[in-house]
This record gives structure tokens, C-alpha cells and sequence, in this order.
């Protein structure tokens, strides 16, 4: 186990510290819009994916709960939100690494397939890491990926789009995937669903660009963040899978907040409930799946513009 992981994350001498990842941010083209807006890529450091145990009163071995919760909303009749969400953890050799893999995506309303595309999306996704990850680390011969994580994430995006194209021509989806590997958090991303890191003195940071035009236009200070929020072209993407040009997602690694949360959500949460909401939701509750469930509840009781759905992981100490 411990070879295998110093592959994974790329020939580290100490196998539980592994070596840092370094994160990529690389531009796309791609979207709804003709609008040719370029994106500037996201920076961060190098972050190191140690699983520590050395807190007593720390709960051993680390695990990732998660709820999770959908809905058509007020205003649509059918859901072209799709998700997916595992959870597991391997403990031996006096390793224990905890693993997720968290997924969301959101269908492109107007296009043909919009639905079909997030579900052909999930799946490709959701297949390619799992086969690339999971399976050799649960497999007896430990067969050791080619690839490191920020490069498994890349590919798996790119495997979704072409999935796409080829079963659901016409359509496209937004893509924000999570994998947790101890305590490394690496983020992919193309459209405008979103992960948050939420921390438990109530901070909450969205990890995410929107690949929005309006967002973009924001950015570019053309426009305030109150003009975007009503903005008639606020759903138009620059980027989505499906969408023919090529294009490459967001790659970001990020540190797992401790004690935390990690939020999923497609922009029928995001764009109705505040964040101030989601904090006070997530307190109130008794369980990570009724403050999902709570959450939709309150985008649908703001009207429920959308689709909905959100998954909440929590984070161990």
C-alpha cells in the first residue's frame, strides 16, 4: 500500500506523506455562448495528503459521512441534475487512508439530451476514477496507476466528454467533481455547479470559478456581484462538457477543512439559498442528510427557479 501511494502521488521516499501535488488550473474554451471569454487560470500550493492519527480524540480511522438530496423545483417538470457520492477506507499496513469521490452535474436546459448528458457524465466519471484508483488499491496485486490524481481527474473529465458526444449528441452538462484521499482535497471543474470548503468557525470558501458569462464579466469589473445575480444571462456558460470545442477543466487542490464540510451543489442551490443559510442549516441540523434535505427545502420555498442538488461531506478532525 505504501508503494502504491507514493506512485499515486508521485514517488514521495515516505509513503503516508506522499509526495505534494502540485495543482493545475488550465484554460478552456467551450459553451452556450459565442462569447470567446477566456479564463485566467487558479493558483494554489502544493498541499500534502498525510492522514494523520496522532489526536487521540480524534476519530480513527478518519471516515467521510455524506448526505445527499435532488429535486425538480418549483418551476421545472422534469430533473436534469445528476450525482454521485462513495465513500470508503482502507485500513492496513499500519496505513489508513480514507477515500471519497463526490460528483455533480447539471444538465444544460435548452439543449437536446441535457439530462441524458449529466447521467452519461457521472457515470463516465464516476467509471474512469474508480477503475483508475479504486480498483488497484482494493485489488490483491496492487497494480500501481500510470497516473497521479490531478492527472486521473483531468482524464476522466475529458473521458465524460467524449462520452457525451458520443450518446448524447446535442447535449451538455456541468461537471464538479471532489476526491478526498486522506487529508488531500483535489477539485475538478468545468460550468458553473460548486464545491465549498466549510469550516466549523462558520468561514465557508467557495473553491470553484463559475464558467459563466456573467461571472466572467464580474471579474472583469464590468459589473457588480448585484447586477449578476439578476443579470437575464446569468445561466449562459462559456465552458460545459458536450459542447464540442476542446477544451481542458479546472484542476485545484485544496486543504481538507478539519472538523468541517465539503458542499456539492448545482447552481439551483447556490444560486437561491445564501451562504449565511447554508451555515445556519448545517449548525441546525441533526444529520448531514436533513441539512441537505433542509437546503432544498429552502431553494424551493425561494421558488424553486431550477433543479436542485446538493451533497454535504463532512471531514474528519
Amino acid at each position: 500500500m505504501k508503494r502504491f501511494l507514493r506512485k499515486l502521488f508521485g514517488g514521495a521516499s515516505d509513503a503516508e506523506k506522499a509526495a505534494s501535488l502540485e495543482t493545475t488550473s488550465i484554460e478552456a474554451k467551450t459553451k452556450k455562448t459565442s462569447s470567446g471569454v477566456e479564463t485566467e487560470p487558479i493558483v494554489t500550493a502544493p498541499l500534502s495528503p498525510e492522514v494523520s492519527a496522532s489526536n487521540e480524540n480524534a476519530f480513527y480511522p478518519p471516515q467521510f459521512p455524506f448526505g445527499s438530496a435532488q429535486s425538480n423545483g418549483k418551476q421545472r417538470d422534469h430533473n436534469e441534475d445528476a450525482l454521485f457520492a462513495l465513500s470508503t477506507i482502507l485500513a492496513s499496513d499500519s496505513t489508513s487512508i480514507p477515500f471519497g469521490l463526490f460528483i455533480i452535474a447539471d444538465g444544460m436546459g435548452g439543449h437536446q439530451h441535457g439530462e441524458v448528458a449529466s447521467g452519461v457524465a457521472i457515470r463516465a466519471m464516476a467509471s474512469y476514477v474508480i477503475h483508475k484508483l479504486f480498483v488497484p488499491m482494493y485489488s490483491l496485486n496492487r497494480e500501481t496507476p500510470d497516473e497521479s490524481l490531478q492527472e486521473i481527474l483531468q482524464a476522466g473529465v475529458l473521458e465524460a466528454h467524449q462520452a457525451i458526444l458520443k450518446e448524447a449528441t446535442g447535449g451538455g452538462t456541468t461537471l464538479t467533481t471532489a476526491l478526498i484521499v486522506g487529508s488531500q482535497l483535489m477539485i475538478s471543474h468545468v460550468g458553473d455547479s460548486r464545491a465549498y470548503a466549510i469550516h466549523p468557525d462558520g468561514r465557508i470558501h467557495v473553491i470553484t470559478r463559475d464558467h459563466s458569462l456573467v461571472k466572467r464579466l464580474e471579474e472583469l469589473g464590468q459589473i457588480t456581484s448585484s447586477e449578476a445575480a439578476v443579470h437575464p444571462q446569468r445561466n449562459v456558460l462559456y465552458r460545459a462538457l458536450g459542447q464540442g470545442e476542446p477544451f481542458e477543466p479546472d484542476v485545484t487542490t485544496y486543504p481538507l477543512p478539519h472538523n468541517g464540510h465539503v458542499l456539492l451543489c448545482s447552481d439551483g442551490l447556490w444560486g437561491v439559498i445564501s451562504e449565511k443559510d447554508i451555515i445556519e442549516t448545517i449548525r441546525s441540523s441533526t444529520s448531514l442528510q436533513q441539512a441537505c434535505h433542509q437546503m432544498v427545502e429552502i431553494a424551493n420555498n425561494a421558488g424553486g427557479p431550477d433543479n436542485i442538488s446538493v451533497i454535504l461531506v463532512q471531514t474528519p478532525e
